[in-house]
């Protein structure tokens, strides 16, 4: 993967860094080779120790810092602050057309934003994640994808005990009205900063109109 990651230039307030060093095995489940294949990733090295250290959130690509994101949202009827608390942003890839796209972890351990949970996920959840979100993409419904979902050694303890595992999200972005929620509570300037992050990465042509903003908010 050629990672970066552009949005870690937005005000500290929208991320925090996170450093992959979970200690578990990893064993790969599943891998989606003509995703893969689509992206420019080699698959051979997806599926080599080294790759599924990176794939398990034992390690971050090397020169890289994965950060989690924050959002808020309305949950259970409230307001509250929410963010990734069991994702982190492993990195921007840039396909082989140019485009960016964002390699987000799901159950990849604990983060500023996990609250009181674990931060881990469940390998039948994850499989489940997984085999929807492609069939809702082979439907032409936009969704995330699913790269890969690697089992961990880990048990993942809810209304019983669990296998482990974490799943590699594949997505344009993962920038959702949530993170303009948030964006606002942290005033005008840090608003504005990611309008026009989003403008700029995933509808340039609204730069050159009279009010980018509105042609944003049209559009979503």
């Amino acid at each position: 993967m050629n990672l970066g990651c552009t949005y870690a230039g937005l005000p500290d307030s929208l991320h925090k860094a996170v450093v992959p060093d979970a200690r578990w095995s990893a064993r790969l489940q599943w891998l989606n080779r003509p995703l893969a294949q689509q992206l420019g990733l080699d698959t051979d090295q997806l599926a080599s120790p080294a790759g599924l250290q990176l794939l398990a959130a034992c390690r971050a690509a090397p020169g890289h810092q994965p950060i989690a994101q924050a959002y808020a949202g309305h949950q259970f009827g409230h307001f509250a602050i929410l963010g990734d608390g069991r994702a982190l942003l492993l990195g921007e890839h840039q396909t082989p057309g140019g485009r960016l796209v964002d390699i987000q972890l799901k159950g990849s351990g604990q983060t500023p934003f996990s609250r009181r949970g674990d931060g881990l996920a469940a390998l039948g959840p994850m499989l489940r994640e997984a085999l929807i979100s492609e069939a809702m993409h082979a439907l032409g419904v936009p969704t995330t994808r699913s790269l890969a979902v690697v089992s961990t050694d880990e048990i993942v303890y809810r209304d019983r005990p669990l296998p482990g595992a974490v799943l590699t999200r594949v997505a344009a972005s993962h920038i959702r009205v949530g993170t303009f929620q948030y964006a606002a509570m942290q005033g005008n300037n840090t608003l504005k900063a990611l309008a026009d992050y989003t403008i700029a990465r995933h509808d340039p042509d609204l730069q050159s109109t009279p009010n980018p903003y509105l042609g944003l908010l049209n559009r979503v």
